[in-house]
């Protein structure tokens, strides 16, 4: 018996190593590329681009196939999956913050007045989720959630912020088309050199190194990358000033794979870090993207693009990496959307989920259930224009009203995913419509804002 004991601690160490303790919740890091689509890495079809860092992920876990940004734009899709509840219930966040901290519609305008436009700390629920089980935070690249200093990531739950306030930020001098200063490190102004993709990689291995000296506390590593957002600039395309206005969203393909190979080569340099840390086996590792691509991106196989409701706008590749837990090389079909990570994550650690609006698809993917049918909701302003959208099982309803004109679509996906055929125009599905009419107007007057 006493010989029994004293060969526990050695087994404890052979079985976990260090950082890996048996009750210590794992490590996440959740990548998330800007505007990225659909098939735009080669395990999700792109055919033009090799990204294998990213595939890798992929090969030794799980690709979920059928998941959906909350929105259209960067600012709701952030939001969602920060929150964990529909981008509408904070209000004036439906549409991008506008560079130089504009907003865009009625909404967004009167809080921008206010001095107001931004995710207010107590709607945030993934990190302060997460440092309340004892993470260790640090988020670096892009914000999005608001100039004002009120709406810092460092009064939200994270510990270390390094990064950029808006979503239009030159790749080599680090500054949008605006007189803001928009680069940070915590909450001071930084003058940094170097390309975006490099820098934003640079402070994650950083962080990782530190995170390596206190093995027994978990960290939650956020990386929002700028690309392949425009500007579309690649790492060897500094011509020693700004682009015009003009060319600022001008690009081609062949820059826009430029950016995605860089993409790949970051993602490639942090995964090899968490080995490099002995923090492989207790990590989980997240990739995805904030919502589709305008062109040059790609969408397919999807209708349209960014900005719009259909498919191509909202659909997203997502690839789940954790070791033990999840089968390396399986895939899901189950409807989600980024708002669910929220619930993901804070599962993994052991937090509450209560008050979320999400799923937990990590648990859902680590024990094999099967797929179950979602209702999901949208609503997109900009300006004049709403778009709004409800997913309820395989039928999608679409509506568009720009600048008074009305346009309705309604789509089987399980038989149409292309959203090629609209079935209003046959004229016999009022019953249909009408149900999911009903449900879209009980959602909206719920989600509807209290500031």
């Amino acid at each position: 018996m006493i010989r029994t004991i004293a060969i526990l601690p050695l087994l404890l160490l052979i079985l976990c190593p260090a950082g890996h303790s048996a009750d210590r919740p794992p490590n996440i890091v959740f990548i998330i590329a800007d505007d990225m689509g659909y098939a735009d890495i080669s395990s999700f079809g792109a055919s033009d681009v090799q990204t294998p860092a990213i595939d890798q992920l992929a090969k030794e876990g799980i690709r979920f196939t059928n998941i959906y940004a909350m929105g259209p734009e960067c600012t709701p899709s952030r939001v969602s999956f920060l929150t964990g509840r529909y981008p509408q219930r904070v209000g004036g966040m439906e549409c991008a913050i506008g560079t130089g901290n504009v907003g865009r519609y009625d909404d967004a305008i009167r809080l921008a007045e206010k001095a107001d436009l931004g995710l207010p700390a107590d709607h945030a629920r993934l990190a302060p989720g997460l440092k309340a089980q004892g993470y260790y935070n640090g988020i670096f690249g892009k914000w999005h959630l608001g100039y004002e200093s009120k709406f810092s990531p460092l009064d939200q739950g994270f510990d270390e912020f390094v990064g950029f306030l808006g979503g239009n930020v030159d790749y080599f001098r680090h500054k949008e088309l605006s007189d803001l200063e928009v680069y940070l490190s915590g909450r001071e102004i930084v003058n940094r050199e170097g390309y975006t993709t490099d820098l934003i990689t640079e402070d994650a291995l950083s962080f990782l190194e530190k995170r390596s000296q206190t093995p027994d506390e978990p960290f939650f590593l956020h990386l929002p990358h700028a690309a392949p957002h425009f500007p579309f600039q690649g790492p060897e395309d500094d011509d020693g000033g700004l682009p015009s206005a003009e060319e600022w969203t001008q690009g081609s393909r062949e820059t826009y794979i430029e950016m995605m190979k860089s993409l790949d080569q970051s993602v490639r340099r942090v995964v090899a870090a968490l080995d490099q840390h002995g923090m492989r086996e207790n990590t989980i590792v997240v990739f995805t993207s904030d919502h589709g691509a305008m062109k040059p991106g790609l969408n397919t196989p999807w209708r349209d693009y960014k900005g719009t409701l259909f498919e191509g706008g909202i659909r997203v590749p997502l690839l789940v990496r954790w070791p033990g837990k999840i089968e390396p090389g399986s895939e899901s079909t189950q409807v989600g959307s980024l708002m669910d990570l929220t619930a993901s994550f804070l599962g993994a650690a052991g937090a509450s989920t209560d008050g979320l609006e999400g799923i937990d698809l990590l648990e859902h993917a680590a024990a094999g259930k099967d797929d179950v049918a979602r209702t999901l909701f949208w609503r997109s302003r900009r300006g004049e224009r709403t778009w709004w959208a409800i997913r309820d099982g395989a039928t999608k309803y679409v509506r568009k009203i720009d600048e008074g004109k009305k346009e309705e679509w309604l789509f089987d996906l399980k038989s149409d995913p292309g959203e090629e055929t609209n079935l209003l125009d046959s004229g016999d599905q009022k019953n249909a419509l009408k149900k999911l009419l009903l449900r879209l107007e009980v959602w909206e007057k719920d989600v509807a804002p209290k500031r």
